[in-house]
C-alpha cells in the first residue's frame, strides 16, 4: 500500500464558520465534517498524515477558521501536519495576516480565484504578495476555472521563484467531456518548472453517478505526461469529494493509477512530493 499524505482536506466545522459557498450542494450544505469523521473514514488506507486546506470559509472568518485549525494540530492524534490557509494578496491587509500565519508557521497558502473576477491575480500588487510568500520557501496553491489557465500561465510565469499547485488538475470540466482546450493549456502551464500539478478533485467533476476511474482516465495520464511524477502531489478533497463515490473510491482509484507506475514514482506522487514541496514530514 503507497503512504499518502493528503495534500487537500477540507474541514467543516459550522460553530467555527460560515460555509456560504455549500448551502445549495446537498451533500455538503448542512453537516460538518470533522477530523474525527475523516480518520473514521480512512482508517487503514494508508493516509499518513494531512494537510489542512482553507474551506473557502465566508470572508469574516476566514482567520478565525485558520486559528481554530492550527489548535486542532497541537493534538498529534488528529494527523494534520500542516496548514494551507486563506490570504488576500490583492488586499492591503495582506502584510499582517502573512506576518501572523508565519508565526504560525503554516505550510503554504490559498486564494479561491474560480470565484473572483479575471482580472483579480493579475494586478501587480497580488503579484508582488505572491513574490513575498515565495521568498519564505512556503508555495502558494492554485485554484482557476479550466477556462482561467491562461491567467494561471501568466501569473506562474511571472512568479517563476514560487512554487505555485495548480489544484484539482486545473478544474476540468470532465461532465461536458471537455478535454481538447484543457488538455491544450495544462501543457502549456507544465513547460513552467514552478508549477506543481496536484492529482486531486477529478471524481466531483464527472457527471452524477458517473465517477470513475474509466471516466477520469484520460485527464490523469495527461497530467501525468505532463508534469511527470516529480511534479504531482496528491489530495482527497474531502468532503468534496463526495460529489463523487466518497474518499474512500478515491483512495482505491488512486491506489489503482499508482499501482500503473513505479514505486518510487508512486511514493513520489503519494508522499514525498508534497513532503518536500510543503516543507513537512510524516
Amino acid at each position: 500500500m503507497i503512504k499518502l499524505l493528503d495534500t487537500h482536506q477540507h474541514l467543516v466545522y459550522r460553530d467555527v464558520a460560515s460555509y456560504s459557498w455549500a448551502k445549495d450542494i446537498p451533500p455538503l450544505a448542512t453537516d460538518n465534517f470533522t477530523v474525527d469523521n475523516y480518520l473514521k473514514l480512512t482508517e487503514g488506507l494508508g493516509v499518513a498524515g494531512t494537510i489542512f486546506m482553507e474551506t473557502g470559509v465566508d470572508d469574516p472568518d476566514y482567520q478565525n477558521e485558520a486559528k481554530y485549525v492550527e489548535k486542532l494540530r497541537q493534538n498529534p492524534n488528529n494527523g494534520i501536519k500542516g496548514l494551507i490557509v486563506s490570504i488576500r494578496p490583492e488586499d492591503d491587509s495582506f502584510d499582517s495576516w502573512f506576518e501572523e500565519t508565519i508565526g504560525m508557521n503554516v505550510s503554504g497558502y490559498r486564494r479561491i480565484l474560480h470565484v473572483m473576477p479575471d482580472d483579480t491575480s493579475q494586478t501587480e500588487t497580488f503579484r508582488n504578495n505572491v513574490k513575498k510568500i515565495g521568498k519564505t520557501g512556503k508555495p502558494f496553491d492554485m485554484c482557476y476555472l479550466p477556462t482561467q489557465l491562461q491567467i494561471a500561465y501568466d501569473l506562474a510565469h511571472d512568479c517563476d521563484e514560487v512554487n505555485l499547485v495548480l489544484n484539482h488538475c486545473g478544474v476540468p470540466s470532465i461532465a461536458a467531456g471537455e478535454i481538447d482546450q484543457w488538455s491544450k493549456d495544462i501543457k502549456k502551464l507544465s513547460e513552467l518548472q514552478n508549477v506543481i500539478c496536484k492529482l486531486s478533485g477529478l471524481m466531483a467533476y464527472c457527471a452524477p453517478g458517473t465517477s470513475s476511474q474509466e471516466t477520469i482516465q484520460p485527464y490523469v495520464d495527461h497530467v501525468l505526461e505532463c508534469f511527470g511524477p516529480n511534479r504531482i502531489v496528491w489530495g482527497s478533497d474531502w468532503p468534496v469529494v463526495n460529489l463523487g463515490k466518497g474518499i474512500q473510491e478515491w483512495i482505491k482509484v488512486t491506489n489503482s493509477i499508482l499501482a500503473k507506475l513505479s514505486s518510487d514514482e508512486a511514493s513520489k506522487i503519494g508522499s514525498f512530493n508534497a513532503e518536500r514541496i510543503y516543507k513537512i514530514s510524516i
